[in-house]
């Protein structure tokens, strides 16, 4: 019996160093993120990434906010889009997923298969640019960046398994009380699937904030630049300044051009806020890692 309890103990003992390695090996690159993002040009160049603050320098932030406004600008496309486009899917998702779900709908095997197949094929690059410029006129619009993400079938997949788990009794006892398919859907349905919700609500979320493509195909306006497009845009503006520096000044006034601070900078300014919204959605969060998953 003490045998038992010594090896249950070193295997939790073990476990639990598993996990803190596990942990530093996501913490550490977040820290020097941090520390490179505060670190001046110069003594990167000299002295190699730091894993501690050497200094604060503010260049690379005092450059990326030169002009505040464009920051903000980024900042609003984002989360008008992110937030909007999530609400959307969510939506469209979740009507989709318990139309799917319920054991009586005729349609059920051949909606799956046709939602599926898209997953297996798509239109490509070229059909879906003439679609959204040419056929439907989004260009240069805010459904231009929220539309190509609007549809996530693995998403609807992971939905359409939590909510088959729902109880078939609950909703046949609601029928039998009157209530039609929008009421079981808003009073039993998103209740019940809150776990679900939360957890496909913050993955759509990030893909949204995390989305540059759609604006790089469909929008010209600088306005209109989403926050992960407008850095890389003025990544490509600091690259391309510092090959003019290269042929016009001399080395030690480019090491004092941010360059991999910068690069930092713009992780924080871009990951920053996900980092703040993550915890309200963590309570649902575990449960929800479960959603689509085979019982036993």
């Amino acid at each position: 019996m003490l045998t038992n309890n010594k090896h249950e103990k070193l295997f939790r003992v073990c476990l639990h160093l598993f996990f803190i390695a596990l942990s530093a090996l996501f913490i550490i690159p977040m820290l020097s993120v941090i520390f490179i993002a505060f670190t001046s040009e110069s003594s990167i160049s000299t002295q190699g990434y730091p894993f501690f603050f050497r200094e604060i320098n503010l260049n690379a932030f005092q450059y990326i906010l030169d002009n505040p406004k464009t920051i903000v600008d980024a900042y609003k496309v984002t989360i008008f889009t992110s937030f909007g486009g999530t609400f959307l899917y969510l939506l469209l998702s979740t009507m989709a997923a318990y139309a799917i779900s319920r054991p009586g709908f005729t349609l059920k095997k051949p909606l799956t298969f046709f939602f599926f197949f898209t997953m297996l094929f798509n239109g490509g690059l070229v059909p879906t640019y003439i679609l959204m410029s040419q056929t439907l006129h989004l260009k240069n619009t805010y459904l231009a960046l929220i539309v190509p993400l609007l549809v996530n079938v693995w998403y609807l997949i992971m939905l359409k398994t939590f909510m088959s788990e729902i109880p078939n009794e609950i909703l046949e006892s609601a029928k039998i009380d009157g209530a039609g398919h929008f009421t079981i859907y808003t009073r039993f349905i998103l209740p019940l699937s809150k776990p679900a919700l939360a957890t496909i609500g913050l993955l759509t979320l990030l893909d949204y904030w995390n989305s540059w493509q759609p604006a790089m195909l469909y929008i010209d306006e600088k306005e209109m630049y989403p926050l992960q497009y407008m850095l890389q845009v003025m990544l490509r503006n600091i690259m391309e300044i510092l090959k003019e520096m290269q042929n016009n000044i001399s080395i030690g006034n480019i090491q004092d051009m941010p360059s991999e601070s910068a690069r930092m900078a713009m992780c924080i300014l871009a990951v920053g806020p996900m980092l703040f919204i993550f915890p309200f959605f963590q309570k649902y969060f575990t449960r929800g890692l479960t959603v689509g998953a085979v019982k036993g």
